[in-house]
């Protein structure tokens, strides 16, 4: 009769790379959920630097409706360099990174009289940029167009 004593000895080593490969396999599982969650922690920061964004761009619309809305004074006032302006200006450079000490991501705000419209009024634009840290200046922008009346 045969006796297969031999049958173990040619497995002998299968159990450790067996073990290896699935270690391997669970590596890389994990490093790929590391990866998800840091592209959602910057995605959420892009998310918040937007909603500050919308949030500044309506409180500097909402300052221009409740002042003297007439076209020369919202100009005067509110356009790129005017006093309203520069008084938004700071909030601006607390809530959004990399503006401050960056030229080319300074606020514009334009102001254009509006003639499409029955009712005499302005439209403002108000464009915004900002870079999270380590991003080229003006990687994101952010514009919000309204009617003043």
């Amino acid at each position: 009769m045969k006796t297969h004593e031999s049958l173990p000895n040619r497995q002998s080593g299968v159990m450790l790379l067996e073990a290896l490969i699935s270690i391997l396999i669970f590596s890389i599982g994990i490093l790929a959920i590391i990866g998800l969650l840091a592209a959602s922690v910057k995605n959420a920061g892009d998310a918040k630097y937007r909603s500050d964004a919308s949030l500044l761009t309506t409180e500097l619309f909402a300052e221009m409706e409740t002042s003297n809305r007439t076209q020369a004074t919202l100009q005067t006032n509110f356009q790129t360099g005017g006093a309203g302006y520069n008084t938004w200006l700071p909030y601006v450079y607390t809530r959004l990174p990399g503006v401050s000490g960056v030229p080319a991501n300074q606020p514009v705000v334009t102001i254009v009289p509006n003639n499409a419209t029955a009712t005499p009024s302005s439209q403002v634009t108000i464009t915004l940029y900002w870079n999270a840290p380590s991003e080229a200046p003006q990687a994101h922008q952010f514009v919000a167009v309204a009617d003043v009346i």
